[in-house]
């Protein structure tokens, strides 16, 4: 008995580790493999750098075999880009070296700024076209005739490293990345419904709230990328993928929606009003039973058709259930503020209930090759400030224009290498939030493969013979440099440590043993590195307040996007805009948790205002031809007032614009509430009361305490809005 409890914990623990550790050391393994079969062919067909192959799968070599496929596409396409600009450059100034130094530095700086703009695997491609023109045309200056073939020879080189690394990560011990999106898309909901459950139960804390929401925002965004990855392995996966980007809006949108939702609730139980509360919750038991069932498990495809039965049976009940509690609730002579917390509660939790069906019948289509709900061209839209671009490329700029006339003005033979290393140093961080951090860490890793280096060069190398001895020689290294890489707190370290070391103390076919050349290059590699970490500390550091300041300035300007934009695939835009934009801001705040928790709530404040616009704005789009609904209205004519009070108060936040916004919000509902309608009055079938419900939400949300707006209150509230409060 004890034996067998013994045997079963001991598969428990090996299990866990193979599913964490495990895959760091299958990687390592992976790339040792890749990197010395790369080497071995490279030599075998004397290409002149060997090297390059070598570097080549240090970089593009990744746990999951998507990433090493859109890695390597987007690696040669920069490659070939980098290539053909330096073929011209050469062409053009071959002659000068001052002004192929200038127009070199601009092609980094363009480079590093498409990079920062982009911030996901198109931005490695921006990457490798900045540095490869450094890389191939610095040395070439000397012999300009040369540099066409140089290029071809760099093409071959790393084209053979992108061969071998998607062949090994793919054939040996494969880790997929549409499995690990799978798994993330089934973990995912079943969080969710938790966190749903809680929220509507009223049990769930403040800190646990926004730690989830930041959860969930991170998995939108990682997904996305996931997503844009798997069509380069799967086929199967790439039948569904506008199944999959539909999947992720609708993700988001029932976080928001829910959000909404529990924002209300919060701020009706923060007041006190048991009544309203009471007439509500019955609706939301019965929803939060509902979720029980899937909460805390993975949702697979028929999981999901059964949630999908499960949520059009509830649904399809829930317009008379609301009528029986509105009912009930009017027998207790409730207030008119009371009821309409109560309209707008369950206007909310219908919308939700409808984007959570939505949700479902998307999942459960997965199972399918073929389906109508493949039909979706609302993607995810990221964006990112001009200004944070701009500062990427011009402290590239800098780097290269200042390190390159040191050289020149110096004629250090180790000038050219410490130019064509801050090239590569300042390409490679800036798709980092944090470059600086990124530069020195990399220039760690090269004083490391300094000291490694001068060791297997001069007191090893010249003792061994044959392939096999040098690949034992040099797999320390690689393993330290691969493992450091894995993890995110050293990765620049590995980084460093892998590309840096291949370049200066890998032999070539023909190996010169030069102490001399070998100190004054890897002096020249770590001054250049250094000099990309000052200059990512001094030159518009994106870390600094500034920058998220200006992130929060724009994150406030998405109500201005809700406002103005066509309506056409507007929620799945606005959705992911104001979601990726707090993802940066919230990456560069990073160790200011205050700075951190004010850029969260102002996502809340923005998303509950932006989406009630949103349907404002399709609740006229799609009203009929009726005299009450005509344009010329009093109410249609009061909401595009709030619209621009609105946008005023989120672009300069202050209390005069907040108490105006109010005053707009409440004169709106004044003229909504005046307006007569030939329609029941019930909220699946009155647009006034739907519309009612929204401006009211808005109302809330403005006087929310909780919000960043509520620094800008009065201390007392103006007149006739305290039934609001």
């Amino acid at each position: 008995m004890i034996r067998d409890l013994t045997s079963l914990e001991w598969r428990r623990e090996f299990f866990a580790w193979a599913r964490s550790d495990g895959v760091t050391w299958i990687y390592i393994f992976k790339v040792l493999i890749a990197a010395f079969l790369t080497y071995w062919i490279a030599l075998r067909l004397e290409l002149p750098q060997p090297r390059t192959a070598m570097i080549t799968v240090f970089i593009v070599m990744q746990p999951q075999s998507g990433h090493v496929f859109a890695k390597s596409f987007y690696r040669f396409l920069g490659t070939l880009a980098g290539s053909a600009v330096m073929v011209l450059l050469m062409s053009l100034f071959a002659q000068n070296t001052e002004l192929f130094l200038g127009s070199l530095a601009l092609w980094v700086g363009f480079c590093s700024a498409g990079a920062a703009r982009y911030r996901n695997l198109r931005a490695y491609g921006f990457v490798l076209a900045g540095y490869t023109a450094a890389m191939i045309g610095l040395p070439a200056l000397a012999h300009p005739e040369s540099s066409f073939m140089a290029a071809v020879w760099r093409v071959m080189e790393i084209s053979l490293g992108i061969v071998c690394s998607t062949l090994v990560s793919a054939a040996i011990l494969p880790q997929t990345t549409s499995a690990a999106m799978r798994n993330a898309l089934y973990q995912r909901f079943g969080v969710f419904a938790r966190f749903a459950a809680d929220g509507m139960r009223g049990v769930s804390e403040r800190a646990a709230f926004e730690a989830s929401n930041v959860r969930f925002i991170v998995e939108a965004v990682g997904l996305e990328g996931l997503r844009s990855v798997t069509v380069f392995e799967d086929p199967h996966m790439r039948r569904r993928n506008g199944r999959l980007n539909r999947l992720n809006s609708e993700f988001m949108a029932i976080t928001t929606r829910f959000n909404a939702l529990h924002q209300l609730l919060e701020r009706l139980r923060a007041r006190g009003t048991t009544q309203v509360v009471a007439a509500i919750e019955p609706g939301l038991a019965i929803l939060s039973e509902l979720l029980d069932g899937f909460a805390e498990r993975a949702l697979t495809s028929p999981d999901a058709a059964i949630l999908d039965q499960r949520l059009a049976a509830y649904k399809a009940g829930l317009p008379g259930h609301v009528r029986s509690l509105r009912e009930a609730l009017t027998a207790t002579r409730p207030n008119a503020a009371d009821l309409l917390d109560f309209h707008t509660a369950y206007e909310l939790l219908y919308r939700f209930v409808d984007d959570l069906h939505n949700y479902a019948q998307t999942h459960a289509s997965l199972a399918d090759h073929h389906h109508v709900r493949e039909q979706w061209d609302e993607s995810f839209k990221s964006t990112t400030s001009w200004l944070s671009s701009a500062a990427s490329g011009i402290r590239a700029l800098f780097i290269v224009g200042a390190l390159g006339s040191y050289w020149v003005a110096t004629a250090w033979p180790s000038g050219v290498t410490m130019t064509l290393v801050s090239a590569a140093t300042i390409a490679l961080s800036a798709t980092t939030p944090n470059p600086k951090r990124m530069a020195f860490q990399m220039a760690c890793g090269t004083l490391m493969a300094a000291v490694f280096g001068f060791v297997e060069t001069f007191f090893i190398f010249p003792y061994i013979d044959g392939f096999a001895l040098l690949c034992v020689c040099l797999a320390p290294v690689f393993v330290l440099g691969a493992f450091l890489a894995s993890r995110p707190k050293w990765a620049g370290i590995g980084l460093g440590l892998l590309i840096f070391f291949s370049i200066e103390s890998v032999p070539d076919n023909l190996t010169i043993f030069d102490p001399y050349l070998f100190i004054n290059d890897y002096i020249a590699m770590v001054l250049g590195m250094l000099v990309c970490a000052a200059a990512g500390a001094i030159i518009l550091p994106p870390n600094s307040r500034w920058l998220w300041r200006r992130l929060e300035d724009h994150l406030r300007r998405q109500v201005l996007f809700a406002l103005t934009a066509p309506l056409r695939g507007l929620g799945t835009g606005f959705e992911s805009r104001t979601r990726d934009m707090l993802h940066q801001a919230y990456g560069l705040a990073a160790g200011q948790p205050l700075v951190q928790r004010g850029l969260l709530r102002w996502m809340f404040v923005v998303l509950e205002v932006g989406h009630a616009i949103i349907e404002l704005r399709r609740e006229q789009a799609a009203l009929p031809d009726v005299a009450c609904y005509a344009d010329s209205q009093p109410w249609r004519h009061a909401i595009r007032v709030m619209g621009r009070s609105l946008v005023r108060l989120f672009v300069q936040p202050g209390r005069n614009n907040l108490e105006r916004s109010l005053s707009a919000v409440n004169h709106a509902i004044v003229c909504v509430q005046d307006t007569d309608e030939p329609f029941a009055p019930h909220f699946e079938t009155s647009a006034l009361r739907r519309v009612q419900s929204y401006l009211h939400f808005i109302r809330t949300s403005l006087l929310d305490p909780q919000s960043p707006l509520a620094a800008y209150a009065a201390q007392r509230e103006p007149l006739g809005l305290l039934h609001a409060s």
